[in-house]
């Protein structure tokens, strides 16, 4: 009898063993992980678009100087105007701190946005704006790479026009291109000032 209970207790040693070296293990491997991860947000990343002047412009044109991102389109009825305007004021309330950023808007319908109706759409938001467009193909890339999700809908499938659903996120990019933050759609402009104002 008693040969048999020290056989339990040693089989139950023997298991326990077994379990503390593989939750051992896990835990290397976990934090192997957490060493090799560089902590920085996959967010942003390069692009070459077409401004509303018709000029070829890419990330890399605007380093040296904060960009505020906002993907949209021109055809948008509240969200994009309304985020666009608090972008504006957000950066006249940082008065001459505010040159250190260019607003930047990115179309997701380079079907209807060109280069003239971006010109003529962003008359409306001040002069610093700059306005990009491109194929297709140039635009999904752009908008993967700042994580942005989109999709054209119809109300009226009979109907020609159509809308866009998006993802409605300002980002804030440093001046080497990298990820600083972002604003979510209806963050006031007083907010965004005093984070523009906190990294700029």
């Amino acid at each position: 009898m008693r040969t048999q209970l020290l056989l339990i207790i040693a089989a139950g040693f023997l298991i326990g063993a077994i379990a503390g070296a593989a939750v051992l293990a896990l835990t290397d491997k976990g934090s192997s992980r957490a060493v090799m991860t560089s902590g920085k947000a996959l967010i942003g990343g390069p692009f070459k678009l077409v401004d509303q002047h018709g000029e070829t412009v890419t990330d890399r044109d605007f380093r040296g100087r904060y960009m505020l991102v906002f993907f949209g389109f021109t055809h948008c009825p509240d969200i994009c105007p309304a985020e666009l305007q608090v972008m504006a004021a957000s950066l006249e309330a940082l008065g001459p701190r505010g040159e250190a950023v260019v607003p930047i808007f990115i179309t997701l319908d380079p079907e209807r946005d060109t280069p003239e109706a971006m010109a003529n759409y962003l008359k409306n938001f001040g002069s610093e704006f700059v306005g990009l467009t491109g194929s297709p193909e140039a635009i999904a890339e752009a908008a993967k790479a700042y994580r942005i999700a989109y999709s054209e809908f119809q109300d009226d499938e009979d109907a020609s026009d159509y809308s866009i659903d998006h993802s409605a996120l300002v980002y804030l990019m440093g001046k080497n291109g990298e990820y600083v933050t972002h604003f979510a759609y209806g963050t006031p402009t007083d907010k965004m000032t005093e984070t523009l104002r906190r990294y700029i």
